[in-house]
């Protein structure tokens, strides 16, 4: 039941945030930053176990590793560049969170390329002549 703790840090962290926000804004964002960075860090032990059961998977397909780990680091780059996005539209910098998602999607796209590159060679040497 992980949910529960992460819902009860969540609205724990949110009423104390409206209450902070009208004598100490600041406070009520670092509140908001702390509760944020506590659930992703609770959340660590579920994102291990995942990567470990996807390379288990893998490794009894024989698929390479190589691409297993790009797919897993470009997921956890989408994953990153979004928390961060999140945090920054709270502090009320649209604009650079925007930047965010921007840098984070041209990163996904430089790692993938390798991937599709072999996947349409793949594709290509299907293709009878």
């Amino acid at each position: 039941m992980e949910i529960i703790k992460i819902v009860g840090i969540s609205l724990t962290a949110t009423f104390l945030a409206m209450i902070l926000k009208e004598q100490k804004p600041n406070f009520a964002f670092l509140l908001v930053l702390f509760s944020g960075c506590m659930i992703f860090l609770f959340l660590v032990d579920k994102i291990y176990e995942i990567i470990a059961m996807i390379e288990r998977i893998a490794a009894n397909a024989k698929v390479n590793l190589v691409y297993v780990e790009t797919i897993l680091k470009i997921i956890g780059i989408a994953y990153i560049a979004e928390f961060a996005a999140q945090v920054t539209k709270d502090a009320g910098q649209g604009a650079i969170a925007s930047k965010i998602e921007l840098g984070g999607k041209i990163i996904i796209l430089a790692m993938a390329i390798p991937i599709l590159t072999v996947l349409i060679e793949t594709i290509i040497k299907l293709i009878p002549n």
